[in-house]
């Protein structure tokens, strides 16, 4: 039963109270009690019943999880190219929409500054200019474990339209019609720095 376990009268309340030194409590029946004054260190409640009507034991599973399921729930990447001939097809190297789901990995526009003078490189060659972007988008992929095949969306922002066709002939490297994330491409007032063109993404990519 209990051994060196003093119990004590109801309270007020009409509640049991039980003063524990040291204790081996065996089978004991502690639902709805208080214990106060209680020293457990040394103390085998194996057995007993808690004040939550469990039943206390050593055997704990550390791996336990509801239904088994896992700690960590894998997402994986799934991609749709949608088309419709009721809306206008592509004129470059893109798609009308994706349908896409996983982790989403946001890229902030990047210009033609090369990293490793930290400088705007090219000044008047808009080829040569996209081409520094897309090494600057590739690192950067690249650093969260994506690639461009991840992209679903991009956008591409010009000092001069006229440029249009030069930079998409970049860009089309690096994308095919069939596979290639929606875009959109405007042109604005200025860009930082005064440069020629600037291109953001949005990836998804499986985690």
């Amino acid at each position: 039963m209990v051994s060196h376990t003093r119990r004590g009268k109801r309270n007020s309340y009409g509640r049991k109270l039980y003063i524990v030194y040291y204790a081996r409590l065996v089978a004991v029946d502690l639902t709805g009690t208080n214990i106060y004054g209680a020293t457990f260190e040394n103390a085998d409640l194996t057995g007993a019943i808690m004040p939550d009507r469990e039943v206390y034991t050593t055997d704990i599973n550390l791996n336990f999880h509801p239904e088994n399921a896992p700690l960590v729930k894998e997402i994986t990447m799934t991609r749709e190219v949608i088309h419709t001939d009721n809306a206008p097809s592509p004129v470059g190297p893109y798609n009308q929409a994706i349908i896409a789901s996983g982790k989403m990995l946001f890229v902030a526009g990047q210009i033609a500054i090369d990293p490793r003078l930290g400088e705007v490189v090219y000044r008047d060659d808009v080829i040569k200019q996209t081409e520094q972007v897309m090494r600057n988008i590739e690192a950067i992929l690249t650093a969260a474990g994506a690639t461009f095949k991840d992209i679903v969306k991009t956008g591409v922002f010009l000092a001069n339209m006229d440029d249009f066709a030069a930079v998409n002939g970049v860009y089309a490297q690096y994308f095919s019609e069939d596979t290639a994330p929606a875009r959109a491409c405007v042109e604005v007032s200025r860009l930082p720095k005064n440069v020629l063109v600037e291109i953001e993404c949005i990836a998804v990519i499986s985690q």
